[in-house]
């Protein structure tokens, strides 16, 4: 016990002192939530990745669909990798850069206003992403619960208000740039732990061999058929690839992922960061998928509902129950640097687009830059607050799967900001109206099924599945609504008075020029 204080307490001191080693770098609005958009590839690429993964992937997603899909989940973290790392910063990256800069649109809200010259899409855009990210921080803070609770026996209260705090005061002191660099060193505590708890894990039934061969022999529920858990598509292959898309598919619309390609500094680093970004997907999300894929060998120790329906979020932590008292510090490390770096990226993304989008203009006509700073500052503490209270009133309560929260919460959000803003990047034929339906339809479906699951039974059985089916379906409405009504061409912001932003985009463009021309080993 003394060991695993011991390395809580290092790593809340690290956290801490991070923030306030740079905390100078928050002097202006840019510097704040966007680090100056002079951010490098590596502390960009651990910023995605740590964000993309925390207790929800390790915890919930991994117990969950290991126990429904066996091996066959790792498609998952192939997928996390493959299209949500690698494509994703091949296809948005740098775009992303050039139009943000050039529209001057700090965040993804304000990239549909002027994108789309209207301030009423800005505004939906931001009650959208404060309402619904919430559901996802609630379950950020449900997934480390139960394994605090395995490894400390700490109070869910406890934990809770302890988060939050430790929280608030890294990223109020550093913002932006104390998030990246914080993500980087817990990345690397990721990239290490997972490795070890892997093995560990397997060890306790003899290794992977023999692992495999014990799953090999459990029957799938609904089959008497033997090795459905360790064949390459598993027992329930068009389900699983539900998960795939929602999963893979969903960061290109969430702003908290995107914003990182605001801030990277150059097209090289792009190039550079999505190399990175992708291998440290394979290694955490491949990792936690491929653990959880071996959950049914502990059956007979998780936690059931009254029902008999297995407590997802149970599988993971018992499997780690047996481990040395030194790999579970590890491990609690591991999920808790997974955790504050995504809850971080969260905080600051509500609090600069509460801030920066509905209150100035709308609320607040002339707010100075420092008093932007600190609206973002007190918002980010009340962001904090209100999810920190939703998550311990939403813990005893029956909706306690952290897979149903973030389904609910990715299908809304890239349900509806995913097709406005990725066509909306390549294309000037795009319309107002179609934004709008992609809204209307991204919300709307994710929350009516939500709502008809209270009252009776979802038209969309599983949370996943609504969310991924929203996500198609906003890549599709776009392009078909605005085929049929006015499209709103590209409305750049003149060149700053002093030619400052087109000289860095032409050296960004020359950067580009240089690394393309030169040889694999020199581009490394």
């Amino acid at each position: 016990m003394l060991w695993k204080i011991l390395v809580i307490l290092v790593f809340i001191a690290v956290v801490i002192g991070v923030g306030v080693y740079t905390r100078r770098s928050t002097a202006s609005v840019d510097g704040f939530i966007l680090g100056g958009r002079n951010v490098g590839p590596w502390l960009s690429a651990f910023a995605y990745g740590t964000s993309y993964f925390s207790a929800v992937v390790f915890i919930g997603y991994a117990g969950q669909f290991g126990w429904k899909y066996g091996m066959a989940a790792t498609w998952a973290g192939i997928g996390n990798a493959l299209v949500g790392s690698l494509l994703a910063w091949w296809v948005l990256g740098p775009r992303t850069r050039e139009v943000t800069q050039r529209l001057r649109a700090a965040t993804m809200p304000e990239f549909f206003g002027k994108r789309y010259q209207s301030n009423a899409l800005r505004v939906a855009a931001a009650v959208i992403i404060f309402i619904f990210l919430i559901p996802y921080t609630a379950s950020v803070y449900n997934g480390l619960s139960r394994l605090f609770s395995m490894a400390f026996g700490v109070p869910y209260e406890v934990l809770v208000i302890g988060m939050a705090v430790v929280t608030c005061i890294y990223v109020v002191l550093g913002g932006y740039m104390a998030t990246v660099v914080n993500d980087f060193l817990q990345g690397i505590v990721m990239l290490v732990g997972i490795v070890a708890v892997i093995v560990a894990v397997l060890q306790t039934h003899g290794g992977l061999a023999q692992s495999v061969v014990e799953l090999s022999q459990i029957q799938a529920e609904g089959t008497a058929q033997l090795g459905v858990f360790t064949s390459f598509l598993g027992p329930d292959f068009a389900n699983l690839m539900g998960v795939v898309v929602l999963t893979s598919l969903g960061t290109w619309g969430l702003p908290q992922m995107v914003q990182k390609f605001y801030a990277i500094k150059s097209g090289p680093a792009i190039k550079q960061g999505a190399i990175i970004s992708t291998l440290f997907a394979f290694v955490v999300a491949g990792g936690s998928y491929f653990l959880g894929g071996f959950g049914q060998l502990f059956g007979d120790q998780i936690a059931y509902t009254e029902t008999g329906v297995p407590v997802y979020d149970s599988i993971v932590p018992t499997m780690l129950s047996n481990l040395p008292d030194a790999l579970i510090g590890l491990v609690v490390v591991l999920v808790l640097s997974a955790s504050m770096s995504t809850l971080s990226s969260l905080v600051l993304t509500s609090s600069s687009v509460l801030t920066l989008d509905l209150i100035k203009g709308n609320f607040v006509r002339d707010m100075k830059e420092q008093a932007q700073i600190l609206w973002m500052r007190a918002l980010l503490v009340v962001f904090v607050a209100i999810s920190a209270a939703i998550a311990h009133c939403q813990y005893p309560s029956s909706v306690a799967w952290i897979a149903q929260l973030m389904g609910i919460s990715w299908g809304a959000i890239a349900g509806s900001f995913l097709g406005p803003f990725l066509w909306g990047l390549y294309s000037d034929k795009i319309s107002k109206a179609s934004v709008w339906a992609s809204f209307i339809v991204g919300v709307g479906l994710t929350t009516s099924n939500m709502i008809a699951g209270f009252v009776g039974t979802p038209f969309i059985a599983s949370p996943i599945n609504a969310g991924a089916i929203a996500m198609v379906a906003s890549l599709v409405i776009v392009p078909l609504v605005s085929a049929i009504t006015p499209s709103v061409p590209f409305a750049v912001d003149p060149p700053h008075p002093e030619g400052a932003i087109d000289r860095e985009y032409e050296r960004e463009l020359a950067d580009q020029e240089r690394f393309d021309a030169a040889e694999p080993l020199e581009q490394l």
